[in-house]
């Protein structure tokens, strides 16, 4: 059942990086147990972000983590494959919230009310509880890929284009976990079919 006073943040962790899945996470807080330091999960060190990943998991009423596969970005784009993401996200949320506050400029198909706020996760506290828990799933589960690539570097960069991933892409061309429609990995595959 529906509860009106509840808010669920929704926020996504790697629509840019050019390897890996794109992560989705929606945490509704509990007003009586506030949470200090939540902020855009980008605006904290690693260590803050596993602190309070911890926390979020602990205090909040409610929370789920989802995640689209590299196949499904490629497929549908970035854009559809977080909404994919999110969706999941919320499907496996634990409660019925009564409003439902997602970052950015596009809602995913959602069971209760939503509605988009840009910079969300700089202004409301679910948001960023939400991006703090998709960044730590996609930091670790980046680190699960690094043990099986390691000569990307994913450890490092998690993905993202820098110039030692985009010299790792060139030196040994695109694995499994990259996707292949960004542009950076589709121009190195067109190189290395020359």
């Amino acid at each position: 059942m529906r509860r009106a006073g509840l808010i669920c943040g929704v926020d996504e962790a790697g629509r840019g990086p050019l390897a890996g899945e794109v992560y989705a996470a929606c945490v509704v807080l509990d007003t009586r147990r506030p949470i200090p330091g939540l902020r855009d999960s980008k605006q904290l060190t690693p260590r803050q972000r596993e602190r309070l990943d911890r926390q979020i998991r602990e205090d909040a009423l409610g929370w789920a983590v989802a995640s689209a596969t590299v196949e499904e970005i490629d497929r549908l784009n970035i854009l559809q494959a977080t909404l994919l993401a999110m969706r999941r996200a919320l499907e496996a949320l634990p409660l019925a919230p009564g409003e439902v506050l997602v970052d950015g400029l596009h809602c995913p198909a959602s069971p209760w009310p939503a509605r988009a706020i840009v910079q969300g996760d700089l202004s409301v506290p679910a948001i960023s509880a939400a991006s703090i828990l998709a960044k730590c799933a996609r930091d670790a589960a980046m680190l699960e890929v690094h043990a099986q690539h390691p000569e990307y570097r994913f450890d490092r960069h998690k993905g993202y284009g820098t110039p030692e991933h985009l010299a790792a892409l060139r030196q040994y061309g695109p694995c499994a976990l990259h996707r292949r429609s960004f542009a950076p990995v589709r121009e190195v595959m067109v190189r290395r079919d020359r």
